[in-house]
């Protein structure tokens, strides 16, 4: 198990690597989150010779990680467009809303941006509270 902290875009995120399985999956908890990740290639053990003097009990590190997608379904989540602060939630759970509807307000670069519904249907959850801080491509509202 190695564990890393990374600060991205002023955010801070704990990761912790454990093992890889024999199917090339290795588990990955990001700030708590666990995540199943699937590596796009083995990743081998060094070979030690007997004349090695010193003793390494390292593993390669992966080149590329390939993140599993979710099982499909009819649900999909409008994304932030560019970050920002969440200044307004015009919907709740359970709201019928048509596609292009505003269903939030952000702000971003001190400008107010109105962030519409990709499609028709019914708000199922919202990931998101007033006065949050949010990342581009942070999952808002997810409709059904």
């Amino acid at each position: 198990m190695k564990q890393y902290k990374y600060r991205i875009n002023g955010n801070l995120y704990n990761v912790t690597v454990n093992d890889i399985d024999e199917k090339n999956i290795v588990t990955v908890e990001v700030n708590g989150a666990p995540y199943s990740v699937e590596l796009d290639r083995p990743v081998h053990k060094p070979v030690h010779s007997p004349v090695v003097r010193s003793i390494s009990n390292s593993v390669e590190a992966p080149k590329a990680a390939v993140v599993r997608p979710a099982a499909k379904s009819s649900q999909s989540a409008v994304k932030s467009p560019l970050p920002g602060v969440i200044l307004d939630i015009k919907v709740k759970v359970g709201d019928v809303i048509k596609r292009g509807e505003t269903i939030l307000i952000l702000e971003a670069m001190k400008m107010e941006n109105n962030i519409h519904s990709d499609k028709d249907g019914k708000v199922s959850a919202i990931k998101v509270n007033k006065g949050d801080s949010v990342l581009e491509g942070a999952d808002l509202i997810v409709i059904e």
